[in-house]
């Protein structure tokens, strides 16, 4: 076991570090108040091959290994989770899955452009009525010729009205339930696709999400991914990749919590001391670095089995489940320690608070995981190798 990190994933994460204290920090409060999504931002990251720093090189992207997405994401959460959210979603959730599942051409048209950051994917799993419940979808893609005819709609879709393509789920035979739910490669242009962002969210307010709806829209049958009535193994698969950075960045919204209290710690005085000086805040601060300790030897850990090629749903899972919860807490003793000041938006911690709520919700709340993680150890789960798995790192070109 090696626990050191690379001189290139220390520039990277140097690098993630400095965009952020430069482009993201000084104006996150204004965009977050104010609910404003800044899509250049996206555009600025592309600049530095953020945006494809996992897909190998021939394909577009950076060619690092899978921990250093997740430095990346950890880095950007620091500054804010929207951000971070926008790579889970453009990287983790699209360009991972169609690396994993796409066809060559599949991969020459829309995982090379999105890997540069040309073109922006993101990924429409959840409907108004399913959400843990996947089978619960009404979304259905009939082929008709040289088409799916697709209707329905999705919700709670980050970047929903900013990016190109979206890999989306409908059923192609409803009377097989999980085995009748095929994927899609769709993209924006194509007529009866429409979109419209969700407002007044408690957390993420600098982020882009809303819901997307398909009106008799025809899609190529070139753009199924995989076969029919993969669709579930497809998506359960790319929740692999994006709980991997949504477990990562909560170590950066940790590590913000740990750097906000820390300032405030040595600023603020009561009962004539300093109040890091008092047992119970000490308590409270030592609580956010174990979690973020603990956190980051999950999350690495199942980046490790990613770049050996292994599927790690078990590992990843555990790492979203814990790492998210420890985030949640962290922000809640951070805005504890900064007393009524942490109540108002003159300090970041309340943003943290408000942010850190969505992670335990999204790709598998914190009760899903739980389950997930004691049919594990019960031996009612167990995982066997897909047909198609993530290529292993160092990739092949």
């Amino acid at each position: 076991m090696n626990f050191d990190f690379t001189e290139e994933q220390l520039l990277l994460r140097k690098t993630v570090r400095n965009f952020v204290d430069k482009e993201i920090m000084p104006y996150i409060g204004e965009w977050d108040e104010k609910g404003e999504f800044h899509p250049e931002i996206i555009r600025r990251l592309a600049t530095l091959g953020l945006m494809g720093v996992c897909i190998p090189e021939k394909y577009g992207g950076s060619g690092m290994d899978y921990n250093s997405l997740a430095i990346v994401c950890e880095e950007l959460e620091r500054g804010d989770t929207a951000f971070r959210t926008a790579v889970s979603v453009h990287t983790g959730l699209n360009s991972m899955t169609l690396l994993q599942w796409g066809t060559e051409e599949q991969k020459q048209t829309y995982l090379v452009p999105q890997a540069k950051g040309k073109k922006i994917g993101a990924f429409g799993l959840t409907e108004p009525n399913a959400g843990s419940d996947v089978a619960a979808m009404q979304s259905t893609a009939v082929k008709d010729g040289d088409y799916y005819i697709l209707n329905g709609q999705k919700t709670w879709i980050s970047l929903c009205d900013v990016a190109d393509h979206f890999l989306v789920f409908a059923y192609t035979d409803k009377s097989k339930k999980h085995h009748g739910i095929s994927a899609f490669i769709v993209e924006r242009t194509m007529e009866g696709f429409s979109s419209k962002a969700i407002k007044g969210k408690l957390g993420i307010r600098a982020g882009n999400t809303g819901e997307i709806f398909f009106d008799h829209m025809k899609v190529p049958k070139e753009n199924l991914l995989g076969e029919e009535g993969e669709g579930f193994k497809i998506a359960m698969s790319a929740l692999d990749s994006g709980r991997f950075t949504v477990a990562a960045g909560a170590c950066g919204l940790i590590m913000a919590c740990l750097e906000a209290s820390l300032t405030y710690c040595h600023e603020r005085e009561t009962f004539g001391k300093k109040i890091g000086e008092h047992q119970l805040v000490k308590q409270m601060l030592a609580n956010m670095e174990a979690g973020l300790q603990m956190s980051r030897l999950l999350v690495y850990r199942a980046g490790e089995l990613k770049n050996k090629g292994v599927r790690n749903t078990r590992e990843t899972s555990l790492a979203k489940w814990q790492a998210c919860d420890f985030a949640n807490k962290a922000a809640d003793d951070a805005v504890q320690i900064h007393g009524a000041y942490g109540y108002s938006n003159e300090y970041p911690v309340e943003r943290y608070l408000r942010n850190s709520k969505a992670p335990v919700i999204y790709e598998g709340t914190r009760e899903i995981h739980t389950i997930m993680q004691a049919d594990y150890v019960l031996g009612y789960r167990k995982d066997k190798p897909l047909n198609k798995m993530l290529p292993a790192w160092p990739f092949e070109e």
